[in-house]
């Protein structure tokens, strides 16, 4: 059995401005072979130290034992800015503190069982738009981006995506997605602040018409809670929620920021997660049988079915191992540090890379091979708790880490319930970070029915 497709490595050593041409056009695979067994690595310009991190108790570190002093990069938001404004992703200190005492209440586990209905019939929606197209072969990411966008507006406002607003959101953030790289340049090559950064024509423009539509959906949601007419979701239960410390609430331009980020994290991550499990068991249809079996067990609609998707969760959770949506992310070291023989000072970026952590041969057992069995195992185990960090971790991990486990396993199983996939011969997706980790030219699957 061949390996889940890899993006080539660059050459060990090349120039500042080539490593700066690779990196925009593909973060992945402008790094260096190395990456997958080193413990730690140093980036040197005129201008700046990164510090690319693997080694387990160092990413303990900083996520977990020491967050404030290892605060996110303010680079991070030099691409992402126009789009997220100040939501939660991109901020730090007590603004972020107090933005996530507002927004975590509205994802607490009884939450879940509140939210899942709306999964449901996202669920069932996305099968029955398959159905036109049994028999052919389709792009995959198309359909779960679909999916996972019908997911988040039916959650968070109580509307399909068939909704104009809604549908005007999605259609507008297929543009902007392609234009966007998830890291700026100068998020992970830090640039002196006079150097002009890299916006691909149309991004602001593209981001400021979604900011828009998302106004006026948040608009008209506080209209709905003054009058008392607020149906009880994710919108309402954060526009409502005081912060406990100083009893202030979102106001509009901040909760279009936080569904912003909603909407990236939910859709964007969630779109590019099932994609990549439904190619995977393309590739693997001894699982996908398994599954598809397992998913009879999806009849009506009740939350503790989830229970049974025992197998579809352990493959969801491997497909984010090989593939994790958000590849890497950048914090800043602000006091000196001495990391492995070497002396980190203030300033420094401190990069950590779940694509390269996930698949570190130093650390994993068959780690570019896909075995949803591996979960079971002593490796599979230790490496889960300490070198598994598709949702990042610590106190910023992500609000929707839960949320994402029940919709991931959920329309995986209810789309192999009813359907077959298998690969196209010739058509080997080539994995390429642009806001999340996606196909270069598209994922191609043939659908057949059961």
């Amino acid at each position: 059995m061949s390996l889940p497709p890899k993006p080539a490595s660059r050459p060990d050593k090349v120039s500042l401005w080539r490593y700066a041409r690779l990196f925009r056009a593909d973060i992945l695979s402008a790094q260096p072979a190395r990456l997958y067994r080193a413990w730690m690595a140093e980036f040197r310009t005129p201008f700046f130290r990164s510090y690319l991190m693997n080694q387990p108790e160092l990413i303990k570190t900083v996520l977990k034992d020491r967050p404030d002093d290892f605060p996110k990069s303010d680079r991070i938001g030099e691409g992402l800015r126009p789009l997220l404004g100040n939501s939660v992703f991109l901020t730090n200190g007590d603004t972020w503190k107090r933005q996530r005492r507002i927004i975590d209440p509205a994802f607490e586990g009884g939450r879940l069982r509140e939210t899942f209905p709306a999964m449901w019939e996202a669920a069932e929606a996305a099968a029955q738009r398959l159905a036109p197209h049994a028999g052919q072969v389709i792009e995959i990411e198309a359909e779960t981006s679909h999916a996972a966008a019908d997911v988040i507006f039916r959650t968070l406002f109580s509307i399909p995506i068939e909704h104009h607003l809604a549908r005007e959101v999605f259609e507008e953030f297929k543009t902007y997605q392609r234009s966007q790289p998830l890291l700026n340049l100068a998020a992970f090559v830090p640039l002196p602040r006079w150097m002009p950064r890299f916006f691909r024509r149309g991004t602001k423009a593209s981001a400021a018409r979604i900011r828009r539509l998302i106004t006026a959906l948040t608009k008209g949601r506080m209209e709905e809670i003054a009058t008392g007419t607020a149906p009880d979701d994710l919108a309402t239960k954060i526009m409502t929620t005081a912060d406990p410390v100083t009893g202030a609430r979102f106001d509009t331009e901040e909760m279009v920021d936080q569904v912003a980020i909603f909407f990236l994290a939910g859709h964007e991550t969630s779109a590019s997660a099932l994609a990549w499990t439904l190619y995977l068991l393309a590739t693997h249809p001894d699982w996908q049988d398994r599954l598809a079996e397992e998913a009879q067990v999806l009849e009506t609609c009740d939350f503790a079915v989830m229970s049974k998707l025992r197998l579809s969760r352990d493959v969801f959770r491997e497909a984010l191992r090989l593939y994790p949506p958000v590849p890497m992310m950048v914090r800043e070291s602000t006091c000196p540090e001495h990391f492995r023989d070497r002396d980190v000072k203030p300033g420094a970026q401190l990069v950590l890379s779940p694509w390269h952590l996930h698949r570190h041969e130093r650390l994993w057992d068959n780690p570019d091979g896909f075995d949803p069995a591996r979960w079971g195992t002593e490796n599979g185990q230790k490496c889960q708790r300490e070198a598994y960090i598709p949702f990042s971790a610590g106190a910023r991990v992500c609000t929707g880490a839960g949320f994402a486990m029940v919709e991931g396993p959920l329309i995986l199983s209810r789309i192999l319930r009813d359907y077959r996939v298998a690969a196209v011969p010739g058509r080997v997706p080539v994995p390429v970070a642009h806001l999340t980790v996606r196909s270069e030219r598209g994922i191609w699957l043939q659908l057949t029915r059961r």
